[in-house]
Formats: structure tokens, sequence, C-alpha cells
């Protein structure tokens, strides 16, 4: 019997964020581990649909490189990097292309719909969406790594607004037609500002911000972008982590009202992050000194 009332008691907890975020758009950038364990990913995607279920509007924005990866190997191919980011020549562009637009959007459409919702899968192409243009790396040509310049939301509210759920792979075009390999992380940052969302999640292979890199207990729930940027200059974030912070930051400055790094690697971190009192992870927002755009 207490197992039940504990339930009960789970679903009487979520009751008052069900009321507060009904009706309210969530972007999703879905990553990481939760892209390749089968059984997470089965979770992730059943998160999703019961925020759906509940009135909440989820957008998902997906990465994809360990496939990309395989398929590179597959035509003898060695992936390449400079500070995180693919070097993105045209061969490994129409991999990208085939594996995010294609394999991976399309099975992430499939699953959704394999629980009887519906998804539109789509990249950032389409509807002119995403605008770009080239991205040095610290100053490097890279290739066709873009840099978002502009936002089109209206695809994604139509979909939005006839209830299907939005899948789009971070592939964009510049004025000419060029196509660009888009990091996800900031496809996803962008996106969530122009649709003005009430969360940006980014479900990663790790806890959250720490205090302590050595020390997963010490990671820090809570930060204002003020506090996140001094975090930075402080030399606690570090490495790998700015990057992502950056995009937080960027995602609060254009108008998202909370972003939220999850470790998806917990089963069933979106209903622990958005309907439980405690949360897990880093959650960042705005401060008054804040400037939003």
């Amino acid at each position: 019997m207490r197992e039940y009332i504990n339930k009960a008691k789970t679903l009487i907890e979520a009751l008052p964020y069900i009321r507060s975020f009904s009706g309210k758009t969530v972007v999703i950038k879905y990553g990481g581990s939760a892209m390749l364990n089968d059984e997470l990913k089965k979770n992730v995607i059943k998160d999703i649909v019961l925020m759906k279920l509940v009135g909440i509007k989820p957008v998902i924005v997906h990465g994809g490189g360990p496939e990309i990866n395989r398929l590179l190997n597959r035509i003898g191919k060695e992936p390449e990097f400079i500070d995180g980011l693919r070097v993105t020549d045209e061969e490994t562009m129409e991999a990208v292309e085939m594996v995010l637009s294609g394999k991976v959007n399309k099975s992430i459409v499939a699953n959704i719909q394999e629980q009887e919702l519906n998804a539109v899968g789509i990249s950032g192409k389409d509807g002119n969406m995403l605008t770009a243009k080239k991205k040095l790396v610290n100053g490097r040509d890279a290739g066709l790594i873009g840099e978002i310049v502009k936002v089109d939301p209206d695809l994604i509210e139509t979909l939005v607004e006839k209830d299907f759920i939005p899948v789009i792979a971070p592939v964009a075009r510049d004025k000419k037609g060029n196509s660009y390999n888009v990091n996800a992380d900031y496809a996803a940052s962008a996106i969530a500002g122009a649709l003005r969302a009430e969360k940006l999640v980014f479900l990663t292979d790790i806890e959250g911000v720490l205090r302590d890199v050595n020390d997963p207990k010490s990671i820090i729930s809570n930060m204002t972008i003020t506090e996140a940027q001094k975090l930075i200059e402080e030399g606690v974030i570090c490495g790998g982590m700015i990057p992502k912070v950056d995009c937080c930051v960027e995602g609060v400055r254009k108008g998202v009202k909370t972003v939220h790094i999850l470790d998806g690697r917990i089963e069933h971190s979106l209903l622990l992050e958005v309907f439980t009192d405690q949360g897990i992870g880093t959650m960042i927002h705005c401060d008054q000194s804040t400037k939003v755009y």
C-alpha cells in the first residue's frame, strides 16, 4: 500500500508544475547517451510524450555525432574536430545531412509515433527556418560549419498549432543556398530564443555544472547568467563545459525563461526536472542585469 501512496504523492507534487507549464513551449536538445542506449531512448520518448499529453508543447532539436562518425568510417573518412566542432568538407556535409535529416531524424519521429502521437521531422533548411553563414573556429576555416544568423519560427509554430511535435535536424543554409552543419546546442538555443520558450533543456552525459569537476556531488543546481559568467572567469567552468554554458546564457538572453543542463543517463531525467520540487541538474536563469533581445 505504501508504494501506491508514494505514487499518488508524486502525482500530487507534479500538479502545480503541470498547471504552470501547460500551454508553454519546451525545447529539448536531444543528444548523448540518451540517443544511443535503447532503454534510455525509450524513456526519453515516453517523457516527451507525457509532457505533450499534459499540455506542454515540446520541440526537439537533435544531434547525431556517433551515427555520423559511423558513416564516415564506413566510407573510409576519418572524422576531424577543432575545439569540439566537426571539420566539414563537402563530402562530410553530405554524410551529415544524410544522417541527421534522414536516419536519425526519422528514427525519432517513428519512436514518437509508436506512442500514438504525431511528429514531423524537418531540418533547419525547411521553410527557411535557419539561415546561417560560415563560422570560423578560432580564426580557422573548418569548412561548412554554420553560424546561425536568423531563425524564422513560422514553420515550427504552425506544426505545434496543428498538434504535431516538431523534430529538427541542425542543418541550415545561407542566402546563396549553401548547406551548413550547425552544432545542435547552438541550434537549440537559437530556436528556443526565437520561440520565446518557457524552458530549454540540454540532455547531456554530465550531471550538470560542477563546482569541483572531480566531485559529482558538487553540482550547482541554480545560477543566474551573471553567476555563470563569473564562474567561467574564475575557471570553475572550464574546457568543454564553457560552450555548453555559453549556449545556456545565450538562450536566456534571447528570451528563454530557464535553461537546464540534465544528465540524460538518468532514467526519466526530463520528468524529474520539470515535474518535481527538487529537480536535477543545473538551471540557469536571468537576473536583474540581464538584457533580453
